[in-house]
């Protein structure tokens, strides 16, 4: 029989060990509610996506380093609201790339006034202020805040003259053949792009630095041609986009110029292997090392393209040019059945220039001027501005033609995630890990627990 005393101790080790288990348990929920209050209140992120998708861009992080004076956010939402958590969640990745951020939430149905003033319709808008300046965001997303953030930071924004009136590319347009793509590129880019008639206007305004010219489907009137070479003696740059056929009226200007297009259009047999269904497109695939093409890696693709000699007019220079495949040719004859290359008629082998950038030195200020010519236009147009690398040359023209504007490099469009794919021993190990691995790792896992506490009885 057990004496007293060992009644005693018995009872008190019992007492122990279950005071022990309880003042575990105490810390434990202790340690899980503070680990979850600083959760809330000190949030972390760590990025282990191979893409980092889920930290700002370079082109952000750079946008973010111009800022010389206080950023402002101004997210109209509900702070409660699962929306403003949503926006909040993308705005902290500029917080944790400058912390001198100022963000603040408003209840557009609490704050009317407020709202009203910054032009807000919708639950989840932006106003981003700076210097005195402010834009109102309808598009939440990296892209457009960080392009907001860059046009609020130039002092200045260049002004784009696209010429309108005669069956050109609409600026404005939605047609596949406009270029309304474009326009919101340069809209995000901080150029005003305006379209432009000659036939009212009679003169480029001295303010614009940039003339976009397409091909007409109507001649021009008589003064409307003298006007851009007048427009280009005072050293405005242009960016003309050619097509094939006739010049429709611009002929005086390819003379001043001293260009000469190669007859019929260009053809590549290895554009069938990118899906277009058609040989006729030049395909540039090959950039050459020069400031105007920095970057370029993806292939362009021009449609219906014409193609060039390499002479330009007294004075000025030819930078660089952008030329066809090694495949290629000038086919002259009509576009239908098998297609071989005729030396007999002037068809010539590639590669051939069918983009020219031409640049002189303007005595007066000593000034580069620019212009590039591009024997296809259908490539910035709404209808394919978004293939292959199209909308990179089309935007690293710009930029060159756009010299001394600071034109930011602005973060890719999103691109939707490429889905995981497991093959069948793939998802056979993660089926067995499942079911088999990881409780069995439990099972061991308590049975030691067990037997240790068993032995230390």
């Amino acid at each position: 029989m057990k004496t007293r005393a060992q009644a005693i101790q018995a009872f008190i080790h019992r007492f122990e060990r279950a005071l022990a288990d309880t003042l575990f348990t105490l810390l434990l929920l202790s340690c899980v509610v503070a680990s979850g209050w600083l959760v809330a209140r000190h949030d972390q992120y760590w990025d282990w996506t191979q893409s980092d998708s889920h930290q700002l861009t370079l082109e952000s992080r750079v946008i973010l380093e111009r800022l010389e004076a206080p950023l402002r956010l101004t997210v109209f939402a509900d702070p409660s609201s699962p929306l403003a958590r949503m926006i909040g969640q993308l705005l902290e990745r500029y917080v944790q790339a400058n912390p001198d951020l100022e963000i603040r939430y408003l209840d557009p149905r609490r704050f009317p006034e407020q709202a009203r003033e910054a032009e807000v319709s919708l639950q989840g808008q932006i106003l981003i202020e700076y210097r005195g300046r402010r834009e109102t965001l309808t598009e939440i997303g990296e892209r457009s805040i960080s392009a907001a953030i860059a046009r609020l930071t130039r002092a200045r924004h260049a002004w784009v003259a696209v010429i309108e009136g005669h069956g050109e590319r609409a600026i404005g347009g939605e047609y596949d053949a406009d270029l309304g793509r474009l326009g919101r590129e340069l809209v995000e880019l901080g150029l005003i792009a305006r379209p432009l008639d000659l036939a009212t206007a009679s003169v480029v305004p001295d303010n614009t630095g940039l003339v976009v010219l397409s091909q007409p489907r109507l001649p021009p009137f008589p003064g409307e041609v003298e006007a851009l070479i007048d427009f280009l003696d005072r050293g405005g740059h242009l960016l003309w986009l050619m097509d094939p056929g006739p010049p429709s009226g611009l002929e005086p200007l390819l003379e001043h110029l001293g260009l000469t297009p190669l007859p019929g259009q260009m053809v590549d047999p290895d554009a069938a292997s990118l899906g277009l269904g058609t040989p006729a497109v030049a395909l540039i695939a090959d950039y050459p090392q020069h400031p105007l093409t920095k970057g370029l890696v993806a292939p362009a693709l021009l449609p219906g393209a014409l193609g060039f000699e390499t002479q330009v007019a007294p004075g000025w220079m030819l930078s660089t040019y952008l030329s066809s495949g090694t495949e290629s040719w000038n086919e002259t004859g009509t576009l239908a059945g098998p297609l071989t290359r005729d030396e007999v008629v002037g068809e010539r082998a590639g590669p051939l220039p069918v983009v020219l950038a031409l640049a002189r030195t303007l005595p007066e200020s000593e000034r580069e001027q620019r212009l590039v010519v591009v024997g296809d236009g259908d490539f910035l147009s709404n209808a394919h501005l978004n293939r292959q690398g199209n909308r990179a040359l089309g935007l690293a023209l710009l930029r060159w033609l756009s010299e001394g504007e600071d034109l930011p490099e602005l973060p890719p469009l999103p691109t939707v995630a490429e889905p995981l794919e497991l093959d069948a021993t793939q998802r056979t190990l993660i089926g067995l890990g499942a079911v088999g691995l990881l409780p069995g790792l439990f099972l061991i896992g308590g049975l030691a627990m067990r037997w240790s506490r068993w032995r230390g009885r």
